[in-house]
């Protein structure tokens, strides 16, 4: 990073686009910021930066503005990269779980073989909202009976209280709205 940057600067990039994917909802551009080398840097850092004591075997990302982040903090920490995806677009056998969003409802797919009893999971998406996602997420991985499952998001909308809906996890989130 060549200058330090202040949570305010990143969150500053961020777009929002009123009326997107549905009429009401104000939809959090995240690709406004991450176009920039140095926040893009900074994220991973600051996300990785929680869990590199924590010895994080797989991060578990979600489809698809998860990758975005995922990947990279996969590598800085050392760990794999697992993948959870809409419904059809793994190649092997999956398990599935269905979940409700602020405007509808959608499903979500995970390989079978994808997670280790022994793994510790570091869940990561781009946005925490009403949290629907990723509880959906967390069912899929505790059916694997990982040792550990920390969760993350780049931004969460604090409004919705979707980490209510999550009492037993510590979840970080960089940039709250």
């Amino acid at each position: 990073m060549t200058r330090e940057l202040s949570l305010d600067d990143i969150k500053s990039r961020i777009r929002n686009i009123p009326d997107f994917p549905e009429p009401g909802i104000q939809f959090k551009d995240i690709t406004t910021a991450l176009k920039q080398p140095e926040i893009f840097s900074a994220v991973v850092d600051l996300l990785a930066a929680s869990y590199t004591d924590k010895h994080i075997s797989r991060v578990v990302c979600v489809e698809s503005r998860g990758f975005i982040l995922g990947g990279a903090i996969a590598a800085k920490l050392g760990a794999g990269f697992v993948p959870i995806r809409k419904p059809g677009k793994l190649p092997a056998e999956t398990i599935s779980a269905t979940y409700k969003m602020e405007y509808g409802t959608n499903s979500i797919e995970i390989h079978k073989d994808a997670i280790k009893k022994d793994d510790i999971l570091l869940l990561h998406d781009d946005l925490l909202a009403t949290g629907g996602t990723v509880r959906a997420a967390v069912e899929l991985l505790k059916s694997f009976n990982p040792r550990k499952i920390y969760i993350c998001f780049f931004c969460e909308l604090d409004f919705l209280k979707g980490r209510e809906t999550l009492p037993d996890f510590h979840i970080r989130s960089l940039i709250h709205f």
